[in-house]
């Protein structure tokens, strides 16, 4: 049974960038990938900005190396560039060598198609494709296709958390002996529906979001997919993989407060980060950050905030949201803030909070507003809480 699970790749493609490489050089130009809506066919198109990724459907066809012949949704032809990215950096050449699964976190799935095609059922056959890949797992099957997994495939569905609980779903699996490696985290496109969905919710910003703000407005929805490739400490002695990180913690608390809202104490959250922690040995003052779930809604920021301040006050680490730089992935965005903090670890670095200008009156703590070079991040605390109060808490830590 392995007891430490380390991550041996990554992969990313979200507006920020198409690639890890891309990715990170946004992050520290401060650029945002936040941006009037180009591709998503909608009437909030010059109204709601978003952060899209940057390729149109047959550029993503084409990066992806797939046939342009082929059918295919959003979800599937980012899911499976990222995930096809991360097996290339963890430098797997037969990938069914070892027992290895693919856990893949969505909500939208293939909605992207079927919700522009759902009515031709009414008289043809025509377009039937896209309704059948409306289903969540069809994406992670076509990912795995892709990657030549065949071991195990696993679809998560936790809304925002989705990708976070994959990766600690693929690390049970790992210490247990079910598989040697798993190729973990989330994918999500830009919808209608989706887009609508939170629209009602009346929480999304008009301007560039503001995380832990006083005058935070809302979120700022955004689509891209990632994945990690999780390894087991036996696995990586026996092929002398590169390790990038080690995946230290994890956390996982379901406190069904309210349908979409947390709790404004932050006790779902508050719990993930503890089980985090204990977990992983650490004590509060050995996070050297916390890149927040910090989506710039009321509820978030004032519940996450607070369960912060109870968990690590009055010392806190630092602590950030990325989310004004990617926009909110929603179910992608465990394995988007999981890249960015092995990326923190890597470069001795700490990514800034864009947009913040006054500290909430509520909270202990002002999130970091400057990239911070040349910085001791040894241990990085990343978190995803979910609609229905899913809350995931990941650590990774130096190796």
């Amino acid at each position: 049974m392995s007891k430490r699970i380390f991550v041996t790749g990554i992969g990313i493609i979200s507006g920020i960038g198409n690639n890890v490489d891309e990715t990170f050089e946004s992050i520290i130009q401060k650029k945002s990938g936040v941006t009037e809506i180009k591709y998503l066919k909608t009437n909030h198109k010059g109204k709601i900005p978003v952060s899209e990724v940057k390729l149109s459907e047959d550029e993503l066809i084409e990066l992806a190396g797939l046939d342009k012949n082929g059918s295919y949704t959003r979800s599937t032809l980012i899911g499976v560039i990222a995930a096809n990215e991360a097996v290339k950096n963890a430098k797997i050449d037969n990938i069914k060598e070892y027992k290895t699964g693919l856990i893949s976190g969505t909500t939208v799935g293939g909605m992207d198609k079927s919700e522009l095609h759902y009515k031709d059922l009414l008289t043809t056959t025509k377009n039937i494709e896209f309704i059948e890949s409306h289903d969540c797992g069809d994406s992670t099957e076509r990912i795995a296709d892709s990657i030549g997994v065949k071991d195990f495939v696993s679809t998560t569905s936790t809304a925002c958390s989705s990708a976070a609980n994959s990766m600690i779903l693929g690390a049970r699996m790992i210490k247990n002996g079910l598989l040697d490696r798993v190729i973990a985290g989330g994918i999500e496109s830009l919808t209608r529906y989706h887009m609508n969905g939170f629209n009602t919710l009346m929480i999304l910003d008009r301007e560039p979001c503001k995380p832990f703000d006083e005058n935070r407005q809302g979120l700022n929805l955004g689509e891209g997919a990632a994945f990690l490739v999780l390894e087991s400490e036996e696995l990586v002695k026996k092929n002398g993989s590169k390790i990038l990180a080690e995946f230290t913690g994890y956390g996982n608390s379901c406190e069904a407060f309210h349908q979409t809202a947390s709790t404004p104490e932050g006790k779902g959250a508050y719990r993930a980060m503890k089980e985090a922690l204990d977990r992983s040995g650490l004590k509060p003052e050995q996070i050297d950050y916390i890149n927040a779930h910090g989506t710039g809604t009321d509820n978030n920021d004032l519940s996450e905030g607070r369960a912060i301040d109870k968990l690590f006050g009055p010392n806190h680490p630092k602590i950030s949201s990325t989310k004004a730089y990617t926009g909110h992935t929603t179910s992608a965005a465990g394995g988007v803030e999981a890249v960015l903090s092995i990326l923190c670890i890597q470069n001795n670095m700490i990514f800034p909070n864009l947009n913040f200008k006054e500290q909430m009156k509520e909270l202990n703590f002002s999130p970091v507003t400057e990239l911070l070079e040349n910085v001791k991040v040894d241990h990085v605390l990343s978190n995803s809480f979910g609609f229905g109060g899913n809350n995931s808490a990941l650590i990774f830590s130096r190796y």
